[in-house]
């Protein structure tokens, strides 16, 4: 609790409070990649949008989800909100999920799904709020996915770094990354996701600004100059994933 007390107090020192309440936050969500079987991605795609009604009918909340473009092996990442642990796990919530999962129709779709799938990997992570993120994905189509392994004991450092970008980005006046921070799973310490409507405004997310201007973001940020961006990110690293990705929902 003491490190939580001290974290939260270095954030509202190190970051602005509105630009952290845009991109960060305690909300818990489970974060499901999923590479589908040979042969078997349209079949993937059409179950896991069958089970949207069924995390409905269950009581949950359906989830963002995106398809791979480039980069990582995954096919789709679901992104499901849960609240928090307590609420997601009270005993009439599982027993509402029970209800629908196994039935008949429950345990066969999820049986599909599973010889579908070749590949799943479930990361518990803390976010914005839920109304956050349905507001940054609104209108969006498009999205560039970046997940963190920290070097040993850099974890906080490597969270500040994504920070810091998000300032650089903010006096820019480019979209902020949302941050998303490890609760439990893979060894992931952090992922951040951007938003933009299209392919074309990722291209553009940087153009119009001058190389003054972009240094002098930078070092307003803490970098040592724009060109210090990826060597203070990389010295924090033990590897990480770069994807680009498009909506499906």
């Amino acid at each position: 609790m003491r490190h939580l007390i001290l974290l939260a107090t270095l954030l509202l020192g190190l970051y602005p409070a509105s630009a952290a309440a845009q991109t960060e936050g305690d909300y818990l969500y489970n974060v499901r990649m999923v590479r589908a079987a040979s042969g078997e991605w349209l079949e993937l795609m059409d179950l896991l949008e069958a089970a949207e009604a069924l995390h409905i009918e269950a009581g949950d909340v359906a989830p963002f989800w995106m398809r791979h473009s480039q980069g990582d092996q995954w096919d789709f990442m679901l992104i499901h909100p849960m609240d928090d642990h307590p609420t997601f796990h009270a005993p009439e919530r599982v027993a509402r999920r029970a209800g629908v999962w196994e039935s008949a129709r429950g345990r066969d779709l999820a049986g599909r799904i599973e010889a579908a799938t070749a590949y799943t990997e479930e990361w518990f992570a803390r976010s914005v709020p839920l109304e956050v993120m349905r507001a940054r994905f609104d209108g969006m189509g498009f999205f560039h996915i970046e997940m963190f392994a920290g070097l040993p004991g850099r974890r906080d450092a490597l969270l500040d770094q994504r920070r810091m970008e998000n300032q650089f980005y903010e006096a820019l006046g480019r979209q902020l990354n949302l941050l998303f921070v490890r609760d439990s799973g893979p060894n992931w310490d952090a992922m951040t996701i951007g938003f933009y409507e299209s392919l074309q405004a990722y291209a553009n997310a940087g153009a119009g600004k001058t190389e003054a201007a972009q240094d002098a973001a930078a070092r307003g940020a803490g970098f040592d100059g724009v060109g210090g961006i990826s060597p203070l990110l990389r010295s924090l690293l033990s590897y990480h994933h770069d994807t680009l990705a498009v909506r499906v929902r």
